[in-house]
């Protein structure tokens, strides 16, 4: 028995919900048992979830189970995901192969990178005795299954998630020094003006 997260890449979407349906109906067998399954979606550069369910099988670890697969889609979702999906989507776009480009990448990387506007994507937590059970029910559809050591993966998004909360805290870093300087600039702005009046005022005064 192993722990994975499943990936699943769609060329067709109506498939993907299809796919969910199917899986929400039926989200065990005798080789599998899946726990959380969620779609998301890449619009306008950014990730975003449009179903999914839990089908409230319990593993070993129920905090994980509960947590894993939401904590990676609000990555997906968030600043890093953006930065990720850009900097790998450079780097496939100027390779040949992109498989090669993302062999040996880490599940976000590759979601990021692999996702481009209007794909949409399952990934599920799932324990599988045997992954051609998944891989078989999934066959019918035109897909791309990439699978990660769902303990590699939880281990990913609890450093993602500081790297992404150190983003924040730069971006708001920023932001205030941006708005100190403008506002010193401001402030220059209104001593030259007061001055410039005092200066009008004192010649009128003179003549």
């Amino acid at each position: 028995m192993s722990e994975n997260v499943v990936t699943v890449l769609f060329k067709v979407e109506s498939e993907a919900f299809q796919a969910a349906t199917e899986l929400k109906n039926a989200p065990a067998s005798d080789d599998y048992v899946l726990s959380q399954v969620a779609l998301v979606k890449k619009q306008n550069g950014i990730v975003t979830p449009c179903d999914g369910f839990d089908s409230g099988a319990v593993t070993s670890d129920d905090t994980l189970n509960g947590l894993l697969i939401g904590s990676l889609v609000g990555i997906l979702g968030g600043p890093l995901g953006v930065l990720l999906g850009g900097t790998y989507g450079a780097l496939i776009g100027s390779t040949v192969d992109a498989g090669d480009a993302l062999d040996g990448a880490s599940l976000i990387e590759q979601v990021c990178g692999k996702l481009t506007n209007g794909d949409i994507a399952l990934i599920a937590l799932a324990q599988e005795s045997n992954e051609d059970a998944l891989n078989a029910k999934l066959s019918k559809f035109d897909v791309t299954i990439i699978r990660h050591d769902a303990a590699v993966v939880a281990v990913e998004v609890e450093e993602a998630v500081k790297v992404a909360k150190e983003l924040e805290r730069e971006a708001k870093r920023q932001l205030k020094a941006e708005k100190k300087e403008e506002r010193s600039k401001k402030i220059e702005e209104k001593r030259s003006e007061l001055k410039a009046n005092f200066e009008s005022f004192k010649s009128k005064f003179k003549s």
